[in-house]
């Protein structure tokens, strides 16, 4: 991914990212609430722009835009290399979510949303969950990933850790020769809902688990769930055969890639790598990474399923096909002798490009 630089403003920190540039972004801001969100809607070629909302302590108001760009960008890709049809966007909050998060607040930020008239549709994301989707949901009409009591379909953190988890067999498959974590090492980096769902997953499968958060309290409870699970300080330089990035983005840097043990790498975080150049880093070390935005998409499919009121069993059934999907690319990129990245992206970008360009 493009390194962004921070004095450029938002035209300029678009065309950084790609040639494909954002459509439409929008500053949100409430006096009584003291609502202040971004939302950046990227791409509506394939469909209304959808992608949760990110509630987070930013350090500014600069890092806030620059994690929104990259996300929503990200939610296009993501979206085109599923099959479904919906485009790309994003949004943050900025505050932390345990202190500022209120009903009032949630009810600002909804009818910001519902003034795009749908060209944009939220959903959970780090700091938003299922109850705070049903209070966004009583001010718009664009929200899915509402809690089952509220006609929604839930929270999409399972569907997420099972794509992962189908994308890791797919990375097993092409590394070791065979589609199961049984009897491998599997660091996981980030223990909230998505990554517990993981572990459990991959315990059933045989793997060896072990685990690090900056949250000692989710760490504890990882371990009273699963004694098995071992609690380290840090897994991505662990000796592991697999590493697992499931917190925020950025970890891959060139400096951990030089550090890594495992021979797969392949999470549920979004944007892991800091730099484009740190895949060619990986490669020439023979590790194997599955792209984010392919193996993490199981919630994207669940609440564009529930967008369509589709049958929650075909939704899991077409989640568990992502190992076929991560196959095809892995296959694709050793064929073609370029990395995996490039090769997903050639994969969303047909879809994209068969779609004639309205902005």
């Amino acid at each position: 991914m493009p390194v962004m630089h921070t004095e450029a403003g938002v035209f300029g920190r678009s065309q950084e990212l790609s040639a494909r540039r954002h459509e439409q972004v929008v500053f949100c801001e409430d006096d009584r609430t003291g609502l202040k969100a971004i939302i950046a809607i990227h791409s509506t070629a394939l469909g209304p722009a959808l992608g949760g909302t990110r509630f987070y302590p930013y350090a500014n108001e600069s890092a806030a835009l620059e994690d929104v760009l990259r996300l929503s960008w990200g939610m296009t890709y993501k979206a085109a290399a599923s099959g479904v049809d919906l485009g790309g966007g994003k949004a943050v909050i900025i505050g932390d979510p345990a202190v500022a998060k209120t009903d009032a607040l949630l009810g600002a930020y909804a009818r910001f949303v519902e003034t795009l008239g749908g060209r944009y549709i939220t959903a959970g994301d780090v700091g938003t969950n299922t109850d705070d989707l049903d209070v966004i949901g009583k001010r718009t009409r664009y929200v899915t990933g509402r809690s089952i009591a509220a006609g929604g379909s839930g929270d999409s953190a399972r569907l997420t850790a099972l794509g992962v988890f189908h994308s890791m067999r797919a990375g097993a498959e092409s590394v070791w020769g065979t589609a199961t974590l049984s009897g491998r090492t599997v660091g996981v980096e980030g223990v909230g809902k998505v990554g517990r769902e993981l572990i459990a997953l991959l315990l059933a499968d045989g793997a060896e688990v072990c685990v690090t958060d900056v949250n000692d309290a989710a760490m504890q409870r990882i371990s009273a769930e699963h004694p098995s699970v071992r609690l380290l300080s840090a897994v991505s330089s662990a000796p592991v055969d697999v590493y697992a990035p499931c917190a925020l983005g950025g970890t891959l840097t060139a400096s951990s890639a030089e550090a890594i043990e495992a021979k797969l790498v392949c999470g549920a975080a979004n944007n892991q790598l800091a730099q484009p150049e740190v895949e060619h880093a990986l490669s020439e070390r023979g590790i194997t990474w599955v792209p984010d935005f392919v193996a993490n998409a199981g919630g994207l499919m669940q609440v564009a399923g529930e967008l369509r009121a589709a049958d929650p069993a075909e939704i899991e059934a077409d989640v568990t096909r992502i190992f076929d999907r991560c196959r095809d690319i892995i296959g694709a990129a050793k064929a073609e002798g370029i990395g995996t990245g490039a090769a997903a992206n050639r994969f969303a970008e047909r879809r994209l490009d068969a779609i004639p360009r309205s902005i």
